[in-house]
């Protein structure tokens, strides 16, 4: 069974960057895309950015883009999720997401579906 743990989270003021991190166990992390998703309170899960297995395919959320960078490096079992110039409507809790099928293309992990792999979430804050 695959685990996957978030880190990185933390209370920063607008404007402010983080970087998140997901570590992932249990099976090939090289083969499958990876991405990253978050949901403020009182809203549902959106989507936010996914990668596919070899890192060479990207996908943002318009609300995102041009601020957060999505990564990966295989050798580590880890995705990275770069957050700059963090504004107040980026606060919500991130999860970490694994496409349950190898080598599909990134933008079907999109869905955020709950046949996806998830881990637990790490809380993000933004004071204006």
């Amino acid at each position: 069974q695959v685990s996957l743990v978030e880190s990185g989270g933390g209370l920063v003021q607008a404007g402010d960057s983080l970087r998140l991190s997901c570590a992932a166990s249990g099976r090939t992390f090289s083969a499958y895309a990876m991405g990253w998703f978050r949901q403020a309170p009182g809203k549902e899960r959106e989507f936010v950015a996914t990668i596919n297995w070899s890192g060479s395919s990207t996908y943002y959320a318009d609300s995102v883009k041009g601020r957060f960078t999505i990564s990966r490096d295989n050798a580590k079992n880890t995705v990275y999720l770069q957050m700059n110039s963090l504004k107040p409507e980026d606060t919500g809790t991130y999860y970490c997401a694994q496409d349950p099928l190898r080598y599909r293309s990134a933008v079907i992990l999109m869905g955020g579906r709950e046949s996806d792999y998830w881990g637990q979430g790490t809380q993000v804050t933004v004071s204006s």
